[in-house]
């Protein structure tokens, strides 16, 4: 028997059955206005730090500090247009720094690259044990700062204190590691060595992305580790690839700590070794910083090119 009370809510219920109202879009562009503020700290820094000296070098590059007569009436600030930049590419010192710069490149991109995607699939495989003990040894290096790692290895590539050197002396080898002819190698070995690890791990993330599902059905179709390396891992890694490549051109312009601490070691290596060092001997040495503005703006519109070069070769690999 039911309650009055319950009778009055069933009657109600029949009278006026529940229909869902839609409910009303409350947001009204607020969320817009939110992330246009958390945004504006983001471009102020960036426009501060990355476009403004851009601008002011780009405009600096346009000047020249011009002394009249004998120079007793001080120098005065002239518009030149060009004529920074045809002087920066007329250097032999500046050419020859890019020709050494793409020696560097030619040999120190394959060699850790190469080494990255090796040591990243061994990672991967079943046969690795430890792996996370293998992870924090391949990435030590990379943690020690650039200036170190090169301080390291030119203690490392100096007779009479180097324990390599010594061992290959006792083994009737002499070798000298600050000669012309091997000086870009040594440097070649201080970037495989602070770089690969570190590539290793961004490589070996993307791995165990890899559908496991795909790995076994290869499995079952009798494929071997090679091949599922070759024709699986590697084009699923592809996209991480192409930022490994696009970091490593970027990185190797910019190359200027380790020549710059082994001027120090060796006169194989001078002051403008390399196109970076030539702008910083330009602004520092030589005191022409609208010069050393040219320079820099040459060096970053290689760069520019360079990755947009990259990116697109990159994405067309991906896509097959």
């Amino acid at each position: 028997m039911s309650s009055p009370d319950t009778a009055v809510v069933v009657s109600a219920a029949k009278a006026k059955p529940l229909t869902r109202k839609p409910r009303k879009n409350v947001d009204k562009g607020g969320g817009g206005r939110t992330a246009s503020i958390f945004l504006i700290p983001f471009f102020a820094l960036f426009i501060l730090t990355m476009i403004a000296p851009v601008i002011y070098s780009l405009g600096l590059s346009f000047f020249s500090e011009r002394s009249s007569g004998l120079g007793f009436g001080g120098a005065e600030t002239l518009f030149v247009g060009l004529e920074n930049y045809q002087h920066v590419l007329g250097s032999e010192t500046f050419v020859s720094g890019f020709v050494r710069l793409g020696l560097y490149c030619l040999m120190y991109i394959p060699l850790m690259l190469g080494g990255a995607i090796f040591l990243a699939l061994l990672l991967d495989s079943v046969v690795a044990r430890a792996k996370k003990t293998f992870q924090v040894l391949l990435f030590l290096p990379h943690a020690v700062p650039g200036a170190i790692a090169a301080l390291i290895w030119t203690y490392l590539y100096s007779p009479g204190v180097s324990p390599i050197v010594s061992t290959l002396a006792n083994g009737g080898i002499t070798i000298d590691f600050f000669s012309a002819e091997l000086v870009l190698r040594a440097m070649v070995n201080i970037g495989v060595w602070e770089w690969t690890g570190y590539n290793v791990i961004i490589l070996f993330t993307a791995l165990q992305a890899v559908p496991r599902d795909v790995l076994e059905a290869a499995v079952v179709d009798g494929a071997s580790q090679l091949r599922t390396a070759i024709s699986i891992k590697l084009p699923l890694i592809a996209p991480a690839l192409g930022v490994i490549m696009l970091f490593t051109t970027i990185a190797t312009l910019q190359l200027f700590t380790e020549p710059q601490i082994l001027t120090k070691a060796t006169p194989a290596v001078t002051g403008t070794f390399v196109p970076n060092m030539w702008a910083y001997d330009a602004a520092f040495n030589r005191q022409d910083l609208n010069l050393a503005a040219a320079a820099s703006i040459i060096i970053a519109l290689l760069a520019a090119v360079l990755s947009f070069v990259v990116t697109r070769f990159s994405s067309r690999s991906s896509k097959g």
